[in-house]
């Protein structure tokens, strides 16, 4: 019996390969190296957090397993910490908001939606701020809290990747705990 036009299933497509991690996927065109390094690092830390914690409830993203920091602390902190060098990364100093949000970082009870929002927030702006960083800059004076105390521009767009992959790491770990005692 032949067969009708419509009964032939189409042949599977093959299923795509997981993405490498963010720095081997290739130079950013156009872009300075270092720069192009931090916008990478910057990928890794969203991909990274947003895994780690997108499955989480909110009783699970604001609890405390075996005495380590919530899980929604290390994303306050990182959505916090991240706007706040920034800022410093800009040439400014912090405003009156920046530093009272500074001590609700601890408490919340915020979605791992919307904290996946807010880390997102400030690292669009992050990676908008190092795209325009350009080499003849790197050594820009920048100053860093009430002290006033002087870095580069480079070296603190380069800590704020190593702040944010420090506490991604740790919000992993706290996210690992978190999932593992809920499931007794």
């Amino acid at each position: 019996m032949p067969e009708s036009p419509g009964s032939k299933l189409p042949e599977a497509l093959p299923l795509p390969e997981p993405l490498p991690e963010p720095w081997m996927r290739g130079i950013i065109a156009g872009i300075d190296p270092v720069v192009g390094h931090l916008l990478r690092a910057s990928e890794h830390i969203l991909e990274d957090f947003e895994r780690a914690i997108a499955p989480l409830s909110v009783e699970q993203v604001w609890a405390s397993a075996h005495g380590m920091t919530s899980v929604g602390f290390h994303a306050k902190h990182l959505a916090g910490s991240t706007d706040r060098l920034s800022t410093y990364l800009e040439g400014r100093q912090l405003s009156a908001e920046q530093l009272a949000a500074l001590q609700a970082e601890g408490t919340g009870n915020e979605t791992a939606e919307a904290l996946i929002a807010a880390v997102r927030q400030t690292f669009v702006r992050y990676a908008e701020l190092v795209r325009a960083l350009t080499p003849e800059h790197f050594g820009d004076i920048r100053e860093i809290g009430r002290k006033r105390l002087q870095t580069t521009a480079i070296s603190l767009a380069i800590h704020i990747a190593e702040h944010g992959q420090r506490h991604v790491g740790q919000a992993i770990s706290a996210a690992k705990l978190v999932t593992h005692a809920s499931r007794g």
